[in-house]
């Protein structure tokens, strides 16, 4: 099956080139909601089984129904819940995450742990376990949905700034270890995308800087973008699919931003 992955947000880009990933199975953590259940769309409109992973099974269920795809509820923060996901893997996407907003001084020690056992252990034990299998059929995708705090810092996100940095190192290492194998490793780092994540946020960022909701939109997440819009899932989901593709098979160790200019600032 071939698809032309087209994102149906409006202003949104549009691609002609096709990419068929029948034959190939590809998992999506985080799956569920937002960036995820978006790249599972793509992902199963191009003909991949889908394996569905989240922590909510009622919605994963719910995805997996939509595309044919099979779902894996699972809590990535237990290593031995991860170690019981399926290893025959030819696409990884480690997109599952989750927020904290809080100064360093108040910061949780238990809610850093939790993040970077989401956001960090758990893409370096999926990888540890999907590689094998990629190695052998010569040919693997894995794409991280980092983020644009992949690359620089804001106030107040800790343990997400700390997480999404690692999680770039994690990848630019699987990318030169997979390049003789026939497997690429890259990032994506969009800017504030409109997901259920970005608006919790919207009101912990209106608590910890006294100001209101709107405020917080325009003054804090678009102030340093120059695109004055939150991204859609479909967009950041039309960059994984692409990177996915054979004409993207010498991007690897690279993070792509779509951040509407942000990092260009």
């Amino acid at each position: 099956m071939t698809s032309t992955y087209t994102p149906s947000a409006a202003g949104s880009p549009h691609s002609d080139v096709p990419v068929d990933l029948t034959g190939r199975t590809a998992m999506v953590t985080g799956a569920a909601s937002g960036i995820g259940r978006a790249c599972a769309v793509a992902l199963a409109g191009a003909g991949a089984r889908v394996l569905v992973v989240d922590l909510n099974a009622d919605a994963a269920k719910a995805v997996a129904e939509d595309i044919g795809g099979e779902a894996h509820p699972a809590d990535l923060s237990e290593p031995d819940a991860v170690q019981a996901l399926p290893r025959n893997v030819d696409i990884l996407v480690n997109n599952a995450g989750l927020q904290h907003i809080a100064p360093l001084q108040d910061f949780p020690p238990e809610r850093f742990d939790l993040i970077q056992k989401v956001m960090v252990t758990a893409p370096f034990l999926l990888l540890r376990q999907t590689l094998p299998h990629m190695y052998e059929r010569g040919w693997g995708r894995v794409v991280n949905v980092s983020s644009v705090h992949g690359l620089r810092a804001s106030p107040f996100k800790s343990a997400y700034v700390a997480a999404k940095h690692a999680l770039e190192g994690l990848s630019k290492v699987t990318a030169l270890e997979g390049a003789e194998h026939g497997v690429t490793s890259n990032c994506l780092n969009p800017a504030y995308v409109r997901t259920p994540l970005v608006e919790a946020q919207i009101a912990d960022q209106a608590s910890a800087h006294g100001i209101s909701e709107d405020e917080v939109v325009g003054d804090v997440f678009l102030r340093r973008s120059a695109a004055k819009r939150l991204i859609e899932p479909a967009e950041v989901a039309a960059a994984a699919l692409w990177l996915c593709g054979p004409h993207s098979s010498f991007i690897t160790g690279a993070s792509l931003p779509v951040d509407g200019g942000w990092t260009a600032s």
